[in-house]
């Protein structure tokens, strides 16, 4: 699993020059670097933002837990090394259906509400993930209000 995460963004060594790894595990990449993105925003990563991410790694990608933090720590260096985040909701856009879409919203909007409070630059960052993915702004509200429903505990 490392050395495929390894290989997501430097050539396959086996496979020549400019292979790189499956599409799936480019996508949980990218999933992560959104994830990261939101948690980071206001260059705090709480453990209860960690944790989080943690679970929805665990849970999304059927991942051990080992696994899961072997992908947050190259989430992680592939976040530093990027200037924006094109490459990674292109990745997302290439592969997923708009409904998967969605799904990775929510989990991103799981991660905003981790500490139980959405800040200006969260907000900022979570309305341009949506326009990077294609997604409309009442699609945003929608995967929002999902999550907030789960949170509140509303049934």
């Amino acid at each position: 699993m490392l050395d495929r995460i390894l290989s997501l963004f430097a050539p396959n060594q086996n496979g020549g020059p400019g292979t790189v790894a499956p599409s799936t595990d480019r996508l949980q990449i990218a999933t992560c670097v959104l994830m990261l993105e939101v948690a980071m925003v206001d260059e705090e990563f709480s453990d209860d933002e960690r944790s989080r991410i943690l679970e929805i790694l665990r849970t999304r990608f059927e991942l051990d837990g080992d696994s899961a933090e072997n992908l947050l720590h190259h989430a992680e260096k592939a976040r530093r090394d990027s200037s924006d985040l094109w490459k990674f909701t292109n990745q997302i856009n290439q592969h997923c259906s708009n409904a998967e879409k969605m799904q990775i919203m929510e989990e991103v909007w799981r991660v905003i509400y981790a500490d139980g409070t959405l800040h200006g630059h969260e907000d900022y960052v979570v309305h341009k993930m949506a326009k990077l993915l294609n997604l409309t702004h009442p699609e945003l509200i929608d995967a929002k209000m999902a999550v907030l429903k789960e949170v509140r505990g509303d049934d």
